[in-house]
């Protein structure tokens, strides 16, 4: 039951905070989709979205109003499509992009792969049409699994999906290469993840869940204003009593969408995931907690403060906490990064360090448009390498952007914002990418 104090509260974070529902997202299972024949197979798929998507962004639209709360993004995931995909994946694509602007979605993620440990020859038609179908569809998301603590790291995949981005961006030059934002790298990747663009429906998940993606750094932030000064005891609870309420609110949007879409309750995902509009910043939550800059000495340990203060709120305030959980730290998206990068506070160094104690990773990070192939590859090793032997989720999102030198700036627009260009190491690692085979899962991933 949420009490007449939490509602006032949840008001007061909405008015003056920037508080929102990041995401609500459907998780679609599509494997009763597949057939042979490509263009059955594309049609089975709309037809089953269209079918059990019809209400959603009404749904949602009609708690925005009766809650007052805001829900930013109404999206869809679904099955790794290489799981569904007999024949040439495209059509499905252009069924996956149609159905989402039909639906009247922003997103929709699942054009995906799982290769932690090998390919098979559908990844394989998957990965090779990523850079056409993210450059001819609008909404689609795409996702690859490269390594996880149980297998190791794919490193044929690694060194195939450095190659594919440059491509994406080539592709999508006239953007910036925006179609590598519709793109991420994982290791570790969860089934039940809301946000994009890395959702999708794992094989584990039900038919179809509600699963809601929350965010509140403004909120984390206002709450720290009042306690300046005070040792990190009380910033730790102050931030896990304020992660409650964002949950609570969370909890009730999910449960409430179920109930009115005759479709489970998922997950509540506690991300803080900022946005380019000031006051919603992660960075700004670091900077109010003594730093100068984000990337300053101590922004990794402010950065676990927050991530493990924001679990253990959130974890009390729902039964069903999952997804990613913690602190997003995409540049692009996140006005405080955004500013840190430009003063060259940030590095891509210190961004790789602190991924090891946040959520997900190197995310919407814009990189010179001449960066090669093996570079990006050794970008995604490195990053899937923290995740692998920490059993955590990581994650790349590069943007090699066309024609651009580290300190230009690139455009993306709305949620994806914008972002100054970050240098990268010079120095080569094309033979250690080119060997290829698999990186040894770590000896602590024998569990049984």
């Amino acid at each position: 039951m949420i009490e007449t104090g939490e509602i006032l509260q949840t008001m007061h974070m909405i008015q003056e905070e920037n508080f929102d529902i990041r995401t609500i997202t459907l998780g679609i299972n599509l494997l009763d989709c597949s057939h042979p024949d490509a263009d059955i197979c594309a049609q089975r798929v709309y037809d089953k979205i269209c079918q059990v998507a019809k209400d959603l962004v009404k749904t949602g639209e009609m708690l925005e109003e009766e809650l007052g709360i805001p829900i930013v993004n109404k999206r869809i995931s679904v099955t790794p499509v290489s799981l569904i995909a007999q024949a040439d994946p495209r059509p499905i694509a252009q069924a996956l992009d149609r159905a989402a602007k039909e639906m009247g979605v922003n997103f929709l993620g699942g054009y995906s792969a799982l290769m932690q440990k090998g390919a098979t020859r559908s990844d394989e038609r998957l990965l090779d049409s990523i850079p056409e179908v993210l450059a001819t569809t609008e909404r689609l998301c795409s996702s690859v699994n490269v390594g996880s603590t149980r297998t190791g790291l794919n490193m044929d995949a690694v060194k195939r999906m450095g190659e594919i981005i440059l491509e994406t961006a080539e592709k999508t030059k006239a953007q910036d290469g925006l179609g590598c934002a519709k793109l991420v790298v994982f290791c570790n990747a969860v089934e039940d993840n809301p946000f994009m663009a890395g959702a999708f429906c794992g094989v584990g998940e039900p038919e179809c869940a509600i699963n809601v993606g929350v965010s509140g750094p403004g909120v984390v932030k206002r709450a720290l204003e009042q306690v300046k000064g005070q040792p990190f005891d009380i910033v730790a609870e102050t931030i896990k009593r304020t992660a409650f309420k964002i949950t609570r609110v969370g909890q009730l949007v999910a449960r409430e969408a179920s109930q009115r879409l005759g479709i489970p309750f998922g997950i509540v995902d506690l991300s803080l995931a900022p946005t380019p509009a000031r006051g919603d910043s992660v960075a700004h939550i670091l900077t109010e907690m003594g730093l100068e800059s984000a990337g300053a000495p101590g922004t990794t340990a402010a950065l676990a403060l927050l991530n493990d203060a924001v679990k253990k709120g959130g974890v009390m305030a729902s039964n069903h906490v999952g997804g990613l959980s913690g602190a997003f730290i995409p540049v692009s998206e996140d006005i405080g990064m955004i500013e840190a990068a430009g003063r060259g506070s940030l590095s891509l160094e210190k961004l790789e360090a602190m991924t090891c104690v946040c959520s997900v990773g190197l995310d919407m990070i814009a990189i010179p448009g001449d960066t090669s192939a093996a570079t990006i590859s050794g970008i995604i090793a490195d990053e899937a390498a923290i995740g692998m032997v920490n059993q955590k989720t990581t994650a790349v999102r590069v943007i090699p952007a066309p024609g651009k030198k580290a300190g230009d700036m690139v455009e993306f627009g709305g949620l994806l914002g914008f972002a100054p260009v970050i240098q990268v190491n010079p120095f080569a690692c094309d033979d250690f990418i080119a060997r290829g085979g698999r990186i040894p899962a770590p000896l602590h991933s024998l569990r049984n």
